[in-house]
């Protein structure tokens, strides 16, 4: 962790929401005139497209049909948590992007499903933002959960999860629902035991469960939208946060535990705005006094 040079971390499963919470840390960011250093964690891959389709053939073959992206052995993690490190005690690092798409790769100049090269982080900047699966990750080896010093955790219930990444890969990627199917069971294990254990390291998590019938995803026509949901926000120490006011702008919401709010779906940007907002002026006026 780190007073100069502050680390935030969203972490949360593919198809779990994390990009549309990215989207609202960037309003804060431009709001406040905050000057970040964003991070996307599938640029800390280890293989790139065809070489993670080779490995992923070469795991199954020895009887492992398990080897996937949520997995420590794909991922570089080991340099995860030294940028996190690094850039929380000078204000430097190195990162590169992951190329999804054809814009990308005009952009970069490099195919989709490949990585840009390593380069030098911005100068200046006022904090490092990670988002992906293993920003809050602990083992015995590694820790990059602690030196960040904002973790978030973005975690639908597991069939809404499941129902938004069949969407979103049938639809983005042109997957089959048997094709995605396969990728959640190859996935499992990891998610049990990297993905989970993340979610009691981070000091807020954002839930949201829908309040119609998900029983089977796989089957599901559409999305339920936040309107059909309630959002769980859990804060892991309730010390400071103000649970009064926050009551108060966000409408038809209660306290299910004493460090537990619930708020209508639909109301998610604003109780991250007014969550984070004083969270993130909070660590530049840190960062200001130490400088």
């Amino acid at each position: 962790m780190s007073v100069k040079h502050p680390v935030i971390a969203i972490t949360g499963s593919s198809g779990a929401g994390t990009t549309s919470v990215t989207r609202t840390f960037e309003n804060i960011f431009r709001r406040e005139k905050i000057n970040a250093a964003i991070i996307e964690g599938d640029s800390f891959h280890r293989y790139d497209r065809a070489a993670m389709k080779a490995k992923m053939a070469e795991a199954a073959a020895s009887g492992n049909n398990h080897f996937s992206h949520f997995g420590l052995e794909a991922n570089l993690l080991e340099e995860l948590e030294a940028l996190f490190r690094g850039y929380g005690e000078t204000g430097r690092g190195k990162a590169r992007h992951y190329i999804h798409d054809e814009g990308e790769a005009q952009r970069y100049g490099s195919p989709p499903g490949t990585f840009s090269e390593w380069e030098d982080l911005p100068e200046n900047t006022d904090l490092l933002f990670y988002e992906g699966l293993h920003g809050a990750v602990k083992t015995e080896k590694i820790d990059v959960a602690r030196h960040a010093d904002l973790r978030i955790g973005v975690v639908p219930i597991i069939n809404l999860e499941w129902i938004q990444k069949l969407h979103r890969d049938k639809a983005m990627r042109g997957y089959s629902t048997e094709a995605v199917v396969d990728t959640i069971l190859r996935r499992m294990p990891d998610y049990v035991n990297i993905i989970t254990p993340q979610f009691a390291e981070t000091h807020v998590n954002f839930q949201r469960v829908p309040t119609v019938d998900t029983s089977n995803p796989f089957i599901s026509r559409d999305i339920p939208s936040p309107d059909e949901s309630f959002l769980v926000i859990r804060f892991a120490n309730p010390r400071g946060i103000d649970f009064p006011y926050l009551l108060s702008m966000l409408h038809d919401s209660f306290m299910s535990r004493p460090n537990t709010i619930v708020c209508p779906g639909g109301k998610m940007g604003l109780a991250m705005q007014l969550i984070f907002t004083p969270m993130l002026l909070q660590l530049m006026d840190r960062k200001r006094r130490a400088l």
